[in-house]
């Protein structure tokens, strides 16, 4: 299943296009909005996808894309990593072939937590994360204590808060 661009995505692509230039990393890149809008301000742009349809479906916009679970099969240090990363709760009401798409391990932050734990291997000394959470993923403060991290914007729906923050390492 390809990830439609919702709000979050749109929320996340206003500050990829506002910020992220040189060398970008898109993790969990979906349908490709992120590496596309980074692809406005630089051509270095690698995207990663655990799905292989997802990463056939990105090359057919000539994104430049590999088959990755977050940095297995990365190589190199990015001036940028954008992750917008399934977030949502373990909810067995959903769909399977949506779950790998918005499910975030069973309290709805584990692959964030594995995302984080890798990620500063792979920034430059002056890289930058523009990272997108909800208010059901958890607390920013929690999440982020190992990096130095600010808050750039929330937006309400239905359930949650969705917020973006620019995380580097500390």
């Amino acid at each position: 299943m390809i990830y439609e661009p919702r709000e979050d995505s749109f929320l996340l692509e206003k500050y990829v296009k506002k910020l992220v230039s040189g060398k970008v990393l898109d993790v969990g890149t979906g349908s490709g909005i992120q590496a596309l809008a980074a692809l406005e301000n630089t051509e270095e742009v690698l995207a990663v996808d655990i799905s292989e349809e997802v990463v056939e479906f990105c090359k057919k916009k000539n994104i430049n894309v590999i088959q990755s679970d977050l940095f297995e099969n990365v190589e190199g240090k990015f001036d940028w990593i954008v992750f917008n990363p399934p977030y949502l709760p373990e909810d067995d009401r959903e769909p399977e072939d949506s779950r790998l798409a918005t499910t975030g391990g069973k309290k709805g932050d584990e692959i964030l937590k594995r995302f984080l734990v890798d990620a500063r291997k792979y920034l430059n000394e002056k890289g930058k994360i523009l990272v997108l959470i909800s208010t059901l993923t958890g607390k920013a403060e929690n999440l982020f204590k190992d990096y130095s991290w600010k808050f750039l914007e929330k937006e309400n729906l239905f359930m949650e808060d969705i917020e973006v923050y620019l995380l580097q390492n500390i």
